[in-house]
């Protein structure tokens, strides 16, 4: 028997209890005092026919190993009755469902000097090798031989002891062959070296393919089988990846909140928070809402008031300025009421806007403060038509609903109108019809200049009793362009918002069903706009309102004759008077300071000490305050009248030639003046500027 196909490392080292005695031994084989049963099986080793030796190990009860046996795939071969001298039971050999490449084992030769000593390096590979996976593998090209039936045994089975595979010299891996069929009576078998190994660890499992088709029986145990007791443990790369998130998520957390901590710190945030801790957070219980009065009072008379000698020598510089032309002008002492400072006031100039105060002041003293302006849409008389009724607001915005005017605030809405008609129903709208009847003349004051009513002009549109702000394309823009019929304009407007078309003029049946209706904002709230931007449109629209209230016509001559009967019924002396509209672009006004003065010395009055006071109270409310509002804003910038910004409050008026103004002003002992600045022939840009240094002079002066 040559050694040349057994291992090196393939000499057994038996237990003295696992003797196999259930064979003779053949010839020539006794070693080491063991027997070795040889079975009678020829195969090809070598290239050469010769017995191979198979030791013949019974599974006994008491056995600490099991024989394996290693085979190589040869071609498929006729079934033939499993041979009598195997230790297994018969077995039905199992065609895999696809056949399997013929692998080739190889086996390193045995080293004559190491006969008979274990290669222990072969444990030191194996320990190497990666552990492979402990479950079988579920493929269906790994079959096993079906095993023998037992008795079902309480003890523990032992785990297999690790086989290494022969491999080739060239790989760095093991890799073991994969089952092979079951073999037949004339497949060839070699020898296999089983040897035991202890108890291996836990964590430990053998390769299935190392027991094919073994039953090993194991030493009695008194524990329940390791399948039972102990499952394999499954790598735990979870939880290192969660307690790694759950520590990121931690910081950022911890650190979110420092972030927020520091930042609620910090005075801005604490303050905008209303953090408790803030520095403006209340000290003590928030006080209740106290009432508030919106009402005027009148000046402060406790200061001491200007004398006459001492403001005649401040006004003497500012007041002599070239820049002003020919300038008439009155201070007056609002709480005294008496004349300060008088420089030909009675003599007539033209007052270009400031004649919206004559205006401002008759529709206060003629007219109820709650007076709204209305504008309806009633039924027209064939049916699917309805007309827009003029009421004289030129407030009316076009804006959305839900959108204030900037330049009329609390006005009506367009919109408003139509949702009125498409609510109230009555059928489709098919025409919508313009009633301006309520005004009368013409559209054009006498002394305008055409070129203040030109299509693109910014200073007036032809006055009728209904239009969309004013007359201005943009709602929003106060210098924008005005419309050439602004009537007109808003008729289609409407029309296009009820799916209509705008009709011809005709005047509305008295008795007309009312389908929507909007009123403008009260009487004082238009005052207030009409001063601060010297709303033209607007003025001659009161003008008209006045006239109407007193029964007269509502046109330019009729506004400027109800004014001037209703300023002469309060008491004023109107001497030199003459107006021909209520906006001043006429310049064929005329007004002496001195009416101005009176006027605004009433509104300013000390409360109760004049009966007009109260009605008149909302011009000084209206008036432009220097540096601050209105036609004011831009003015007061130069450092020669920088000291009148904020004190001074005025209504200003300019045409070509002429720079007027008029209002109300607190020099520095808290003493309120009045005062009226006409100046004619002077530049527009500088006799503006001659006018604001004249009103800071009086408020820089104690003037005694």
């Amino acid at each position: 028997m040559k050694e040349c196909c057994v291992p090196e490392n393939d000499v057994p080292m038996w237990p003295s209890d696992d003797k196999d005695t259930s064979s003779a031994e053949p010839k020539g084989t006794a070693g080491d005092g063991e027997a070795t049963a040889w079975l009678s099986i020829k195969g090809l080793a070598n290239g050469k026919t010769e017995e191979l030796a198979v030791p013949n190990v019974t599974s006994e009860p008491d056995s600490w190993f099991s024989p394996v046996v290693e085979v190589e795939d040869e071609p498929d071969v006729p079934e033939t009755p499993t041979p009598k001298w195997s230790a297994f039971a018969p077995v039905t050999p199992v065609e895999p469902k696809e056949p399997e490449a013929p692998k080739t084992v190889f086996v390193k030769p045995v080293d004559p000097q190491r006969a008979g000593k274990p290669d222990w390096d072969q444990f030191d590979r194996a320990a190497a090798t990666p552990a492979r996976d402990p479950e079988p593998d579920p493929e269906p090209s790994r079959l096993e031989p079906p095993r023998q039936e037992q008795p079902p045994r309480q003890e523990q089975q032992r785990r297999e002891p690790r086989l290494e595979q022969p491999r080739r010299p060239e790989q760095n891996r093991i890799e073991p062959p994969r089952p092979a069929q079951v073999p037949s009576a004339t497949m060839h078998a070699r020898p296999v070296r089983i040897e035991p190994t202890p108890e291996p660890p836990a964590t430990e499992r053998f390769d299935s393919e190392a027991t094919v088709g073994i039953q090993q029986p194991e030493p009695p145990s008194e524990e329940p089988p390791a399948a039972e007791t102990e499952a394999a443990p499954a790598p735990k790369p979870k939880k290192k990846r969660k307690r790694k998130v759950l520590v990121i998520a931690s910081v950022v957390i911890v650190l979110l909140l420092a972030g927020l901590g520091g930042a609620a710190a910090m005075p801005k945030v604490s303050n905008r928070l209303g953090l408790p801790w803030a520095p403006n957070a209340p000290k003590g219980d928030i006080p209740k809402p106290a009432g508030v009065s919106r009402v005027l009072h009148g000046p402060d008379v406790n200061g001491v008031a200007p004398t006459k000698a001492g403001l005649a020598a401040a006004l003497k510089g500012p007041a002599g300025s070239a820049d002003l032309g020919t300038l008439t002008g009155v201070v007056v002492d609002a709480a005294t009421g008496d004349v300060l400072w008088d420089k030909n006031s009675g003599t007539p100039l033209t007052p270009a806007s400031t004649t919206k105060i004559l205006i401002v002041a008759a529709a206060l003293l003629g007219l109820d403060h709650g007076m709204q302006l209305s504008t309806k849409i009633v039924q027209g008389a064939d049916p699917g038509t309805v007309i827009l009724v003029a009421g004289g607001d030129p407030s009316l915005t076009a804006l959305p609903l839900g959108t204030d005017s900037p330049l009329y605030p609390g006005s009506a809405h367009v919109d408003d109108l139509v949702a009125q008609v498409k609510k109230a129903g009555g059928g489709k709208i098919s025409k919508v019809q313009l009633d301006v009847s309520l005004f009368k003349g013409p559209t054009s004051a006498k002394g305008w200049d055409p070129e203040d009513t030109a299509a693109g002009n910014t200073y007036m549109a032809p006055v009728f009793p209904v239009m969309a702000d004013g007359g201005r394309p943009d709602p929003k823009n106060d210098h924008s362009p005005r419309i050439a019929n602004p009537a007109t304009t808003l008729t289609q407007k409407i029309a296009g918002k009820l799916e209509a078309q705008a009709g011809s003029t005709v005047t509305a049946p008295k008795d007309a069903k009312v389908l929507a209706e909007v009123k403008s904002p009260p009487l004082p709230e238009l005052a207030n706009s009409l001063l601060q931007l010297s709303d033209n449109m607007l003025a001659d629209a009161l003008a008209r309102q006045i006239a109407l209230a007193k029964g007269g016509e509502a046109s330019f001559v009729g506004g400027a004759a109800a004014t001037m009967d209703v300023l002469k019924q309060a008491g004023f002396d109107l001497t030199g008077v003459q107006l021909n509209d209520g906006s001043g672009l006429s310049d064929q006004n005329k007004i002496p300071a001195k009416v101005l003065s009176e006027i605004l010395t009433v509104a300013a009055a000390p409360d109760g000490q004049d009966p007009r006071t109260a009605k008149l109270r909302p011009l000084l409310a209206g008036l432009p305050v220097a540096g601050g509002s209105g036609t004011l804003e831009k003015r007061y910038g130069d450092p020669s009248s920088s000291a009148g910004r904020g004190w001074v409050r005025g209504k200003t008026g300019t045409l070509s030639g002429v720079n007027t103004l008029a209002g109300v002003v607190l020099d520095t002992d808290g003493r309120m003046l009045v005062f009226a600045l006409m100046s004619s022939g002077s530049d527009q840009d500088k006799g503006r500027a001659a006018l604001d240094v004249v009103a800071a002079t009086l408020h820089k002066c104690g003037c005694r």
